[in-house]
């Protein structure tokens, strides 16, 4: 499955972004999908995850800023996020999980990171 995570940028505190993550489509049906976030220097946590079924979980810090939804039609998911801190700050990264419908074998999937820099 290749990923593909778009929209990282520069950003003022207070300010949004909206980051995408597509998914190739083949014999594979995506089950879930997450966004993690790396730090500098610091190790990668979960940010936020959705279900096939539309579930969403989130960490505490970005609850209430940052909703992630998820297109299933074109195996896409979507990271809005809002009232940006200088904290937010890392490489995001998208990760979906997949289910081979041939072999029924799930794989662990990442795309490359895109960078979130939100400046004071």
């Amino acid at each position: 499955v290749q990923l593909q995570a778009f929209g990282g940028g520069l950003v003022q505190a207070g300010g949004s972004l909206r980051l995408s993550c597509a998914a190739s489509r083949s014999i594979f049906r995506i089950v879930g999908m997450t966004w993690y976030r790396q730090p500098p220097g610091k190790q990668r946590d979960l940010v936020a995850s959705i279900s096939i079924d539309g579930r969403t979980n989130y960490a505490d810090s970005v609850k209430g800023r940052f909703s992630v939804s998820r297109d299933n039609s074109n195996n896409t998911v979507y990271l809005q996020m809002n009232s940006l801190k200088p904290e937010d700050t890392a490489v995001y990264y998208c990760n979906a999980v997949a289910l081979n419908t041939i072999t029924n074998h799930y794989s662990n999937n990442w795309g490359q990171g895109t960078l979130v820099t939100v400046s004071s």
